[in-house]
């Protein structure tokens, strides 16, 4: 019927948005994970404790061995990471939307995908 194919491109056209939206979330988490990241990449730098945070006692090796805390670029990259997992379920749902061989789905997808970077 034309109400479920205007219905089935919309669906189509927001979720191709939704995908540059997730890129675009995920491109700024990056930027932020960087941020965060010690100055120097030493394994020292990313096992140390953040200032003002109590860490393993010292002269424990089995403790120093697998630090208790998670600092803070560790959490960022969970969520990149989570990020990665949504933009890909999209873009095979977006994907296997234009697989059907339908033009009217394929515009949607092109005008959400547009739209979507264009926010």
């Amino acid at each position: 019927s034309p109400a479920g194919m205007a219905l089935s491109v919309l669906v189509i056209l927001l979720l191709s948005v939704l995908y540059e939206a997730v890129k675009m979330g995920k491109a700024v988490l990056l930027r932020r994970a960087l941020l965060a990241l010690p100055r120097s990449l030493s394994q020292e730098a990313l096992t140390e404790p953040q200032q003002g945070d109590s860490g393993p006692a010292q002269g424990s090796p089995s403790l120093m061995a697998f630090p208790t805390f998670f600092p803070r670029w560790f959490w960022f990259h969970v969520g990149q990471t989570l990020f990665h997992v949504v933009q890909v379920v999209l873009g095979y749902v977006v994907m296997l939307a234009v697989m059907s061989y339908n033009a009217w789905i394929f515009l949607g997808a092109i005008a959400g995908s547009t739209l979507g970077y264009f926010m």
